[in-house]
C-alpha cells in the first residue's frame, strides 16, 4: 500500500478496505459536492468508466456544498467508514495536507500502481495548487476556475463605450461613464467579494496575501493585506459605492441577479459562472473579459488564481481500491474527458492537452469568451504571489474577512480599519492552525 503523507493533525483511525460488488469488481466510492446538472455530469463520468474495463466501478455519491462535503468526509474517517475519494474545495488544501495518516498522496498512489502523472501536463496555476516544494502532486485537480468579468454589451453601448478597459484605472472612468450616461443604476458587482476582490487581486498584481509565500513555505504564515496596496483598492471599491460605480452585493454569489437584471454591467464572477450568465442574459448581449489590473502597480498582470476543487484520496483501503483509483484518475485527466468536462461545466480544462483539443474541435470560436479564463491563467509564470494559497483554517478566515468588507462597504469601517481587523483575527486563526499541525 501507499507510503500514507506525513503531518500533525490527526482525523482518526484507517477507514475500511475492499469492497466488492455482485460482479466481482472492486467498489470506489466518491464523495463530492457537485449538485443539480453538475452532479449529473459526475454521475455521467463515473458511468463512462465504469463502461470502460469490467474491473472497478466508482461510484459518486453528492454530500452538500464544499464545507459539508469536507466535515462529512472527516467526520467518516473518523468513524472508519470514509469513501476512497473525496472532493475538497482549494481552501481546505491546507486542511488535508496536514492530515496524519489520512492521505494518500496523488504522487505515490499513481507511481505505485504503475500509472504516469506529469505535472506538467496541468495547467502551471493548477499544478502549483496542488504540489508539494517538490513539485509531487498531492490530489488529482478536478474542477478549477478562475474570476474574469461579464459585460453587459447592450448597456456599454447605450453608454458609448466601446472597449472594456484591462486597468482599474480605466475601469473606473469607464464604470463613471455608464452611470452619468443612465445606460445603468450601477456600474460594476463582484460575487465572492474576498477571493476575487483580495485573493485575486493580490496575486494579478503580484502582491503578497500572507507571508511564507502565501503559506507555501510554512505554517509560519500570517496575512499581510493590510500592508499592501489590497488596502487602497478596497477603499478604492467603497469611494465607487458612493457614486454608483460599484455596489457591494452580498457574499457567495449573491450578486449575480443585479447584473442578469440589467440594474449592473459588469459582473466580476468564477468563469465556471459562464454557463449560468448564457441562461439568464436571454435579453441582452454579453461578453467575457480578464480581470483588470492596476497599472499603478504593475506593467504586465501577474495570472489570477484559482478557485474550485481537487480529488483527494484517503487512507486505509486496500491495494485493489488504490489500483483502481490509479486507474479512474488516468482516465479522468485524459484530454477526451477534461475537454468534455470543461466544455460543458465552464471550469478550466486543468490539461494543456484539452485545452487544444478545445481548440482543434474549434470550441472557442464556437463559444465566445471561453478562453479568456484560459489565457488569463496560461499568458504568464506564476510568482510566489500568483502561485495560490496555503493557509490553514482558510475557511474560517474567508469568512472574518466577508464580515470585515461588509462592515467597509456599509460604511462603519474605512479600509484600513476592516483590513486590519481582518488581519488580527485571520493571524488567531493561523497561529491556532500552526499549533495543532506544527
Amino acid at each position: 500500500m501507499p507510503r500514507l503523507y506525513a503531518g500533525a493533525l490527526t482525523l482518526g483511525m484507517a477507514a475500511a478496505g475492499l469492497s466488492l460488488s455482485a460482479h466481482g469488481a472492486t467498489e470506489i466510492a466518491w464523495w463530492h459536492a457537485m449538485g443539480g446538472e453538475l452532479g449529473n455530469k459526475v454521475d455521467e463520468i463515473a458511468a463512462d468508466f465504469n463502461a470502460s474495463q469490467d474491473d472497478y466501478v466508482v461510484e459518486p455519491s453528492f454530500r452538500g456544498n464544499y464545507s459539508e462535503t469536507m466535515t462529512g468526509a472527516i467526520a467518516a474517517f473518523r468513524a472508519g467508514e470514509a469513501p476512497a475519494i473525496v472532493q475538497i474545495y482549494e481552501v481546505g488544501t491546507a486542511t488535508m495536507m496536514n492530515a496524519e495518516g489520512a492521505i494518500v498522496p496523488v504522487h505515490e498512489l499513481m507511481s505505485e500502481s504503475g500509472q504516469d502523472v506529469d505535472p506538467g501536463a496541468f495547467l502551471p496555476a493548477v499544478t502549483g495548487y496542488y504540489t508539494d516544494a517538490d513539485g509531487r502532486m498531492l490530489s488529482m485537480p478536478f474542477n478549477s476556475s478562475t474570476p474574469v468579468v461579464y459585460v453587459n454589451r447592450d448597456i456599454l453601448d447605450q453608454a458609448g463605450v466601446d472597449e472594456v478597459p484591462t486597468t482599474w484605472q480605466g475601469l473606473g472612468e469607464t464604470l463613471g461613464r455608464i452611470v452619468d450616461s443612465g445606460a445603468a443604476e450601477c456600474g460594476m458587482t463582484t460575487t465572492w467579494p474576498s477571493w476575487i476582490q483580495l485573493e485575486n487581486f493580490s496575486a494579478r498584481n503580484d502582491l503578497p496575501f500572507a507571508t511564507e509565500q502565501n503559506g507555501f513555505g510554512g505554517l509560519e504564515a500570517r496575512l499581510s493585506i493590510d500592508d499592501t496596496a489590497a488596502v487602497d483598492h478596497i477603499q478604492r471599491l467603497a469611494d465607487w459605492q458612493q457614486d454608483g460605480r460599484f455596489d457591494y452585493g452580498g457574499r457567495f454569489d449573491d450578486a449575480a441577479p443585479a447584473f442578469y437584471t440589467g440594474r449592473c454591467a459588469m459582473l466580476m464572477a468564477s468563469s465556471a459562472s459562464l454557463a449560468g450568465v448564457r441562461a439568464n442574459a436571454e435579453d441582452f448581449d454579453f461578453s467575457v473579459a480578464p480581470l483588470p489590473y492596476d497599472s499603478d502597480l504593475v506593467d504586465t498582470p501577474q495570472n489570477s488564481i484559482i478557485g474550485g476543487a481537487s480529488l483527494w484520496v484517503l487512507a486505509g483501503k486496500s491495494d485493489e481500491v488504490y489500483q483502481g483509483v490509479a486507474r479512474f484518475f488516468d482516465y479522468l485527466s485524459s484530454a477526451e474527458v477534461q475537454a468534455d468536462w470543461h466544455q460543458f461545466s465552464g471550469y478550466l480544462p486543468i490539461t494543456q492537452a484539452a485545452y487544444e483539443l478545445g481548440q482543434q474541435q474549434g470550441f472557442y470560436e464556437q463559444n465566445p469568451g471561453s478562453a479568456v479564463a484560459i489565457e488569463q491563467m496560461t499568458g504568464v509564470t506564476p510568482t510566489a504571489n500568483s502561485k495560490g494559497l496555503r493557509l490553514g483554517n482558510m475557511p474560517q478566515i474567508r469568512d472574518v474577512i466577508e464580515e470585515q468588507l461588509e462592515r467597509i462597504f456599509n460604511g462603519d469601517a474605512s479600509a484600513e480599519e476592516g483590513l486590519s481587523e481582518a488581519v488580527r483575527r485571520g493571524n488567531e486563526l493561523l497561529e491556532r492552525f500552526q499549533q495543532a499541525n506544527g
